[in-house]
């Protein structure tokens, strides 16, 4: 065999150089990226939700069905007007739900039907920055008054009608280490984007 055909069919070094240093970077990029994609999996699981979707028309006018929203879950308190999202096992409907919190651990929730006025340690509360006040007339197998046992929520749906909230005994008081987080804002629809 001829020596120059040898030295033809041979990849020059330059060539075998360039294909290792493409190698090399490609194999940098990877080193980068995968631990920066399994911090964006923990952040996205363990401090924030985006896929949390609202399921049915509990919390309307506020929250609609199939309305997207961007939960935190690295709150540990609760406050009167929160909207936080529940996780199947925290009630006996065995599905994830989204409520109004209406009173905290140690505080006394009273509803007079006749009137449909919600009052939470005596005090009958103005809700009318969320819902038109004196629309809770629907009674369920609850009775009232309810004190909020320690660590538990007591939550109620926007649209009271509907809701399955802690006037019923399938949801009751929630444990708050069941509540996975916080809703902040609307995803989707675009429009509503921001908006709570």
């Amino acid at each position: 065999m001829d020596p120059n055909e040898i030295q033809t069919e041979r990849e020059p070094a330059s060539s075998k150089t360039e294909k290792n240093s493409i190698a090399s970077a490609c194999f940098e990029w990877m080193e980068a990226l995968i631990p920066a994609l399994i911090v964006i999996m923990i952040f996205f699981t363990f401090v924030f939700r985006v896929n949390i979707v609202v399921n049915g028309p509990s919390m309307e006018p506020n929250l609609m069905d199939g309305y997207k929203l961007f939960t935190t879950c690295v709150e540990p308190t609760f406050t009167r007007g929160d909207i936080v999202v529940i996780d199947a096992k925290g009630t006996s409907l065995d599905r994830r739900i989204v409520k109004r919190v209406i009173a905290t651990e140690g505080q006394t929730v009273d509803i007079d039907f006749h009137t449909g006025i919600v009052s939470v340690d005596g005090m009958e509360l103005d809700e009318s920055a969320y819902i038109e006040n004196g629309i809770t007339k629907d009674e369920y197998d609850v009775p009232f008054p309810q004190k909020v046992p320690a660590g538990h929520v007591f939550v109620l749906g926007d649209n009271r009608t509907v809701s399955e909230d802690s006037r019923f005994s399938e949801v009751g008081m929630i444990d708050q280490r069941y509540v996975i987080g916080k809703v902040k804002f609307i995803i989707v629809p675009f429009e509503k984007f921001g908006q709570l």
